[in-house]
């Protein structure tokens, strides 16, 4: 199923009519024989949580309620599918992470570094030793936890934040957990995932170059923490049975600038999601990101967003998200 959260309250895609619906009023017009899952369609989080048994009765009620016009609801006024508990997003393509870090340090590391990386690699034809992630990488699925409380809504207005003037976008393919973990096995882990949905991982690449050479805690200490980007859609986890199929794209003002896929990641979803749960609680709603898809990101081009562009982040079956760029540094989502 595809959701999304309207002010009427969540909405289903119904594929027979090409046309979304309410499912709330689905429930109501089904009568007491599917009462009991009134309770189930009172938000998008409501709806992952209650698993596929849950979903198929919805999709067969909403086929055979499919004629009645009454049900038709607007998805133009969808917002955000659901608030998030948590937010955690992971690096898991190697790819990415080396062509990252070689235009970090051509753009933003001093001179001499910058040349004996080009030198080395031009002379050697491989890649500079420290370009390649850590050991770290391979050992355990690297994260970190980003801000969950600024996350915009999809036709929001993304605002330039004040302290950096290399603002860029992250094409990422993002789940959200329908059943709690804790210690979890990857097969438990994969089993708990309620939906997937797009994600625009917001950085501030001069911030994270200088926090890369001066931050006793690493990269992700101000270059990461200001603003994500959700889509308004969800789609239930039956709908997407192998993430590493995801293939999606960016467009700027129109023009794709880049395109990739989610193949190749050194670590599986379930790994990811069962580390995230050692010895702690993973609950509904808490928000999990595969990374981005390498080669798509303006960092990984050397291809810079300004303030007035229009930013749209497309993965195929799923959704997308939208956001111009406003020139105003004073942080809007927060202002809800």
């Amino acid at each position: 199923m595809r959701l999304r959260h309207t002010p009427d309250g969540v909405i289903a895609f119904d594929a027979l009519r090409d046309r979304w619906v309410s499912l709330p009023a689905v429930v109501d017009a089904g009568g007491p024989d599917v009462a009991d899952l009134s309770e189930t369609v009172q938000d998008v989080l409501s709806v992952l949580a209650a698993g596929r048994p849950a979903w198929a009765r919805l999709e067969t009620l909403m086929a055979e309620l499919s004629d009645q016009k009454a049900l038709a609801a607007d998805p133009e006024a969808a917002g955000l599918p659901f608030a998030a508990r948590s937010m955690r997003a992971f690096m898991v393509y190697e790819s990415h992470a080396i062509a990252s870090a070689r235009v970090l340090v051509r753009r933003f590391f001093p001179r001499p570094a910058a040349v004996a990386v080009a030198t080395f690699e031009r002379v050697t034809g491989k890649t500079f030793p420290a370009l390649k992630p850590s050991k770290g990488f391979y050992e355990a699925p690297p994260m970190y936890v980003g801000n969950h409380t600024a996350m915009l809504g999809d036709h929001e207005e993304m605002w330039w934040p004040s302290h950096t003037e290399y603002l860029d976008f992250e094409l990422e393919l993002a789940c959200v957990l329908g059943a709690p973990l804790s210690d979890a096995t990857p097969e438990e882990a994969r089993a708990a995932i309620g939906g997937w949905f797009v994600l625009n991982d917001w950085s501030a690449r001069d911030v994270q170059a200088k926090d890369y050479r001066e931050n006793v805690f690493g990269p992700v200490v101000k270059s990461k923490t200001f603003a994500n980007s959700m889509g308004a859609d969800v789609i239930t986890a039956d709908e997407l049975p192998d993430w590493r199929t995801a293939r999606g794209r960016v467009l700027v003002d129109g023009d794709v600038w880049c395109e990739g896929s989610t193949e190749g990641a050194h670590w599986d979803i379930g790994d990811m999601l069962a580390y995230a749960s050692q010895g702690e609680l993973l609950d509904v709603g808490d928000v999990f990101s595969t990374g981005t898809m390498p080669g798509c990101c303006g960092l990984e081009l050397d291809r810079w967003i300004l303030p007035g562009q229009t930013i749209e982040l497309q993965i195929d079956g799923i959704g997308s998200v939208t956001n111009a760029v406003a020139s105003s540094a004073t942080p809007l989502a927060l202002a809800r």
